[in-house]
C-alpha cells in the first residue's frame, strides 16, 4: 500500500514594514536576510544597503509592501565607526587582502588633525576593485579575481562628518557620516597614504543610515528569544521609510483615479517632489507633486487593484 504524502501547511505570511537589524560579522547581507525572513516567515522581503561580511551593523529589512519604497535608503547618508591599522597596506584595503607594504608610523596630532580636515566635505574616490560596482553587467571583484584591473573614473563624495575617536601606536578608530557612494575601506587607504604611512580597514561598523539608528535595532538572538507578538511588534510601519514627506489627504474618488494612473488636478499648496498619499484608511502610497497635478508614483498593491473593479465614467476631471 502506497504512503501518501504528508501534506505541509504554508508558513509564510504577509508582513509590511521595517526591521532595523544588527548584522553580525562573517555574514553576507543576503544570507542575514534569509535568515530574518525565516525567521519572521515573510513572503516577501529585500535589504536596503548591502553590508560586507567583514562589516557589522544596522541592516535595514523591508518586508512586503515596504520593499516599494526602500530606494530612499539607498541614496541616503549613512554613518560608520571604522577602525584602521597603520602602517601596513593591503591587496584589497582591508584586512581580507595580502599586506604589500609596511611602512613606519611617524606622524604627531597636529598632522593627523590636518589630514582629517582634508577629507571633510566634498572629496573625490576612486572605487577600489575589490567591490561590487559593476562594469558591463559585472561586479569589479569577478575581474579582479581574473587578474583584470577595469580603468575607473574618480568620483565625487561628500564626507558629512569624519571625527577622530581614539589613536594609539598603529590603530586609529574614526566615525564618519558620508554620503551615498561612498567606500570607507577607500578613505581609510585614502587618509593612510596622507600621513605618509599606509593603512587599511580592519574593522566597520555601520550606525545610521538616513534617521534609522543601530540603538534601535536587533540582533538575531535577540530576536529569536523572543515570543511571535513580540518579535512583530519589532517591525516598524512602512511609513517610518518616509518621515519628513509631505502628506496630502485624499477623497475615494481621488484615490480610484490615482489607481488609474490618472493624474489629479489639484491645488496642494505643496512643494514639487515626492509626497505621501493618504486615504481615510491611511497610507496608500508615493505621488510625485508638479505644478498643480499630482501623480501616482508608487502605490500600495490593494489600491493598485482598485483599477480593475471600478467605473469611472461618472468621474469628472476636477
Amino acid at each position: 500500500m502506497t504512503k501518501s504524502k504528508p501534506q505541509f501547511r504554508n508558513k509564510w505570511r504577509a508582513i509590511d514594514g521595517v526591521l532595523l537589524f544588527d548584522k553580525p560579522l562573517e555574514l553576507s547581507s543576503n544570507d542575514a536576510l534569509q535568515k530574518i525572513r525565516r525567521l519572521f516567515q515573510a513572503e516577501k522581503a529585500g535589504h536596503t544597503g548591502t553590508l560586507d561580511p567583514l562589516a557589522t551593523g544596522l541592516l535595514p529589512i523591508c518586508f512586503g509592501e515596504a520593499t516599494k519604497f526602500s530606494n530612499a535608503l539607498l541614496d541616503a547618508d549613512k554613518s560608520y565607526t571604522a577602525l584602521l591599522r597603520l602602517g601596513q597596506t593591503t591587496t584589497t584595503g582591508d584586512a581580507e587582502g595580502e599586506i604589500t607594504a609596511e611602512l613606519p608610523v611617524n606622524f604627531t596630532q597636529s598632522d593627523l588633525d590636518a589630514v582629517l580636515e582634508r577629507f571633510r566635505g566634498e572629496i573625490q574616490q576612486m572605487p577600489p576593485m575589490h567591490s561590487a560596482l559593476k562594469f558591463q553587467g559585472k561586479p569589479l571583484y569577478e575581474y579582479i579575481r581574473q587578474g583584470i584591473t577595469i580603468e575607473r573614473q574618480l568620483r565625487t563624495v561628500v564626507i558629512h562628518e569624519l571625527l577622530l575617536n581614539s589613536w594609539s601606536g598603529n590603530e586609529m578608530e574614526i566615525s564618519v557620516r558620508c554620503s551615498k557612494g561612498t567606500y570607507v575601506r577607500t578613505l581609510a587607504e585614502d587618509i593612510g597614504a596622507a600621513l605618509g604611512c599606509g593603512a587599511h580597514l580592519i574593522a566597520l561598523r555601520r550606525t545610521a543610515i538616513a534617521h534609522f539608528k543601530l540603538s534601535d535595532g536587533y540582533s538575531f538572538q535577540q530576536l529569536a528569544d523572543m515570543s511571535d507578538a513580540a518579535r512583530d511588534a519589532c517591525i516598524l510601519p512602512l511609513v517610518s521609510l518616509m518621515p519628513d514627506m509631505p502628506q496630502l489627504i485624499l477623497d475615494g474618488i481621488q484615490i480610484k483615479r490615482l489607481a488609474q494612473g490618472q493624474r489629479l488636478g489639484l491645488d496642494t499648496g505643496l512643494p514639487d517632489g515626492k509626497i505621501g498619499l493618504y486615504g481615510p484608511d491611511g497610507f496608500i502610497g508615493v505621488g510625485l507633486q508638479q505644478g498643480r497635478r499630482v501623480a501616482p508614483d508608487r502605490l500600495l498593491s490593494g489600491v493598485a487593484k482598485l483599477a480593475a473593479v471600478m467605473d469611472l465614467t461618472e468621474v469628472v476631471e476636477q
